[in-house]
């Protein structure tokens, strides 16, 4: 009975491919490559139909800057963003844009071409009024910095969902003379806390920035189109599903603190800068609430560890971060980190930007000392090596080395 079952099965398989609709390896090769022509043809559809969507919600984004209430009547469109351009000062009076929720999946990165923009009559800065390059014999470029970033005034990393509008925030009327210590930190860490706000709170936001443009600023010394220096910068920024809004003042320099020291209300600011913002937007914008804009912010926080079951010369974040200026080993859970516009390494243990309590840092040189992806270490007990020093009011660890770095138990995972 076995035998005849096994026949049948033998015979039955036989049966089966000798019917395939597959027939030859010719054919079934045959079959696999008209298979993969729809794909790709399907994924060229998929592709057509992601720019029409992407140019739709540029649209869109345009015509809600429009609706909210510009600051001047005359302006210059791009497909991301609105501008209001100053040749006198060589810069914007103001850059309105959106921020959306796209940009937890965007993944357009920085494209560097800065350029001219077009749209601008009278001619934008340049290159030159930045700085000098020179090809040298052995080809390597050098470059003559004349001291000021080429400061964005709408991030690029707002538009990393969109291809265009990312590449067209690189056009110089976006631009304006920062101090590298400003544009690299306080107002980086500005700009990624709105980011993290749109996408915590799944809601877009409506940005205006603006340089404090006055009679008498002093110019970028050797600058050929005499491009004025800002002492101050402020975005105002609106959260239409909530109505609430909110404004930061900073000085162009290394001076800043927390950035929620440097909140004020929409009202407050405008008196400052001489302008009338999101005027057609239906709130009150003498109001200030400062839970709405950071208290939200707080999820995936951590309680310090337990000092008394820690290995024996190791610290919590919080007896660590009374220990300025001395070597010590400091235990926490890592909680976020991110890397800067200037393309170092922060990393908070325990709490969060912007309620920090202590954070390592790892310079953009030395990230490449260690010898895994620093992603691991997220959400996770590890202790770092190092001496403790007080940056911006906040207890911060340099590490150079992957050494400086295990965890809890001693070993990495």
């Amino acid at each position: 009975m076995l035998l005849k079952s096994t026949t049948i099965s033998a015979l039955l398989i036989l049966f089966i491919i000798s019917t395939s609709p597959y027939g030859s390896a010719q054919e079934t090769q045959q079959k696999i490559d008209e298979l993969s022509q729809q794909i790709e043809k399907l994924d060229q559809e998929k592709e057509y139909l992601l720019q029409r969507v992407e140019a739709f919600k540029l649209t869109k984004c345009i015509e809600d800057l429009k609706a909210i209430g510009l600051p001047t009547e005359s302006y210059i469109e791009h497909a991301g963003m609105l501008l209001s351009y100053n040749e006198e000062h060589e810069q914007a009076n103001w850059v309105m844009h959106m921020i959306l929720p796209d940009i937890a999946q965007g993944v357009v990165f920085r494209t560097n071409d800065f350029r001219i923009d077009p749209l601008v009559q009278t001619g934008t800065a340049v290159q030159e009024d930045y700085f000098l390059t020179d090809t040298l014999a052995n080809g390597k470029v050098n470059y003559d910095g004349f001291g000021y970033d080429r400061g964005h005034l709408a991030p690029s990393a707002d538009f990393r969902w969109s291809k265009q509008a990312l590449s067209e925030s690189y056009y110089y009327s976006n631009m304006s003379p920062q101090a590298p210590e400003f544009n690299r930190e306080n107002w980086a860490e500005l700009e990624d806390h709105l980011r993290k706000f749109v996408i915590a709170n799944n809601t877009p936001l409506y940005i205006l920035t603006a340089p404090k443009l006055e009679a008498d600023l002093p110019s970028i010394e050797r600058s050929v189109n005499a491009v004025s220096i800002p002492k101050y910068f402020a975005k105002f920024v609106l959260d239409p599903n909530n109505q609430q809004g909110i404004a930061f003042v900073m000085t162009n320099d290394a001076s800043n603190g927390p950035i929620e020291s440097h909140a004020m209300s929409i009202d407050e600011a405008e008196a400052l800068f001489n302008m009338d913002v999101f005027n057609k937007a239906n709130m009150n914008e003498g109001k200030l609430e400062l839970n709405h804009w950071f208290d939200n912010l707080n999820t995936g926080d951590k309680e310090p560890l337990a000092q008394d079951q820690l290995p024996k010369l190791h610290f919590n974040t919080i007896i660590a971060g009374k220990r300025i200026n001395k070597k010590s080993i400091v235990c926490g859970h890592v909680v976020s980190q991110r890397i800067s516009r200037s393309g170092h390494l922060w990393i908070n243990l325990d709490k969060k930007f912007p309620n920090q309590i202590f954070s390592i840092f790892i310079r953009k040189e030395d990230i490449v000392n260690l010898p895994y992806d620093p992603q691991i270490l997220s959400d996770k007990n590890y202790c770092f090596e190092g001496k403790v020093e007080l940056i911006n009011d906040v207890p911060t660890m340099n590490v150079k080395r992957g050494k400086q770095i295990k965890a809890l138990n001693g070993k990495m995972d």
